[in-house]
């Protein structure tokens, strides 16, 4: 074998070598893009789970953040029913004074129209000034008030008297921020402790001057009837004076006895529905022409509704007070044609049936417009001041009340309460 071909086989076999080599560098290579291929693959597979996942996490919180704000919304919505539905009034005032929040009942019990422009609460409650007092002092010493009886001024509110309990606000670093000042209308319950208190002095009033009433008018029994057995005509002409002084006096005084211990005696009540319009009707009958006879006039205005008392006490009552009215106008020195008027109205909110006999008069005066009912207390030159006094007894033990004022046209006017049967 020549040269030739041993460098034939050599060439043979480099040419061999590098196929080799070229297919070993081939299968690495497409070996690594296979490699390749599935990284990418897998790396495409977890970038999209993770956008699933981020996008579910994205759904979740925008349902949560919905479901938080519906709920935010029906608590903000229920707070405001509450606070809307309250029957007490409810006031928030913020550290500088400046009204936050006033409830519809809080207008309402002072009085106030319902979206009446709100500033400082000073200025506010300018006709309520001892409810002002009362925030003041909590947002001075920032102690709670509670349960406090305020007697508010006329006319400064629709309540004359409120219950009062005022908290101080706080923020979470505990400063105070303000006031929180619920207010409710205790007129109810004073007007109830007041009847309660009248029926017991009117009770123990009859208890203690009855016994002493009948021994007086027993003494006076005895006296008038001696001064009837005295003949005036054999007594000395000059004497005869005094003994008809005597009878005068002791007729006089016999009179207010009997009256007396008619408002003395405990009140029997024959309780029946009464139809105050009737009653009345019936008062302004019997009184009518003597009005007539004097150039004026009476009658009836409103509604009048019926009630569960003592038909026969009522027409007294009715009696009496427009007796006192046409002798109220004819009194004075300047006498004017009587102008009485009974106004009727229902209040079927509280239940309550309001009627005010007005008259034309000279009025009451405002500082014994609480006396007028006292026993023995009068204007009058010959009367006993006893009428309106029994008046008084009469409705307090029919559960109502009666009040002195004035008249829309100036004169008196009294007004009475009474409770309505309950609804049905």
């Amino acid at each position: 074998m020549n040269q030739y071909a041993y460098a034939l086989i050599g060439l043979t076999a480099l040419v061999a070598a590098l196929v080799g080599l070229l297919t070993f560098a081939a299968l690495r290579f497409g070996t690594a893009v296979r490699d390749m291929r599935k990284q990418l693959h897998a790396e495409g597979g977890e970038r999209a789970f993770m956008a699933a996942a981020l996008q579910e996490a994205v759904t979740k919180l925008r349902v949560q953040e919905r479901a938080m704000a519906a709920r935010a919304e029906a608590s903000e919505r229920l707070s405001g029913q509450i606070v809307s539905s309250l029957t007490a009034g409810l006031l928030v005032v913020g550290l500088d004074g400046e009204v936050r929040s006033l409830n519809p009942a809080g207008h309402r019990l002072l009085g106030l129209p319902e979206g009446a422009s709100v500033g400082h609460f000073r200025e506010l409650l300018a006709r309520a000034a001892p409810l002002g007092a009362v925030i003041d002092e909590c947002l001075a010493k920032a102690q709670p008030i509670v349960r406090r009886a305020l007697q508010m001024p006329q006319p400064a509110s629709v309540a004359t008297h409120l219950g009062v309990t005022v908290s101080p606000l706080f923020n979470e670093r505990n400063e105070l921020q303000g006031a929180i000042c619920l207010f409710s209308d205790l007129t109810a319950v004073v007007d109830l402790e007041e009847q309660v208190r009248l029926k017991d002095s009117l009770s123990r009033l009859g208890e203690l001057t009855a016994g002493l009433a009948h021994e007086f008018r027993n003494g006076l029994a005895t006296i008038h009837g001696y001064g009837r057995l005295i003949e005036p005509e054999k007594l000395p002409p000059a004497y005869r004076p005094y003994l008809a002084g005597i009878r005068e006096e002791t007729d006089s005084l016999g009179r207010i006895v009997t009256n007396f211990l008619t408002f003395a005696r405990p009140v029997q009540l024959t309780l029946t529905p009464v139809a105050l319009r009737l009653v009345a009707e019936r008062a302004v009958d019997e009184i009518s022409t003597e009005v007539q006879a004097r150039g004026g006039e009476v009658g009836l205005e409103g509604e009048f509704p019926i009630v569960d008392g003592d038909e026969v006490l009522l027409r007294q009552v009715f009696q009496n007070l427009l007796r006192n009215a046409l002798e109220a106008c004819a009194a004075g020195p300047s006498p004017v044609p009587p102008r009485i008027v009974i106004e009727g109205q229902v209040d079927y909110a509280q239940r309550q049936a309001r009627i005010a006999v007005n008259d034309n008069g000279p009025g009451i005066d405002p500082a014994a417009r609480e006396r007028i009912f006292r026993p023995f207390v009068t204007s009058k030159g010959d009367g006993t001041g006893l009428g309106l006094a029994l008046v008084q007894k009469i409705i307090v033990t029919h559960n109502g009340r009666i009040t002195a004022g004035a008249a829309p046209g100036g004169g008196a006017s009294l007004q009475i309460v009474l409770p309505l049967p309950p609804a049905p």
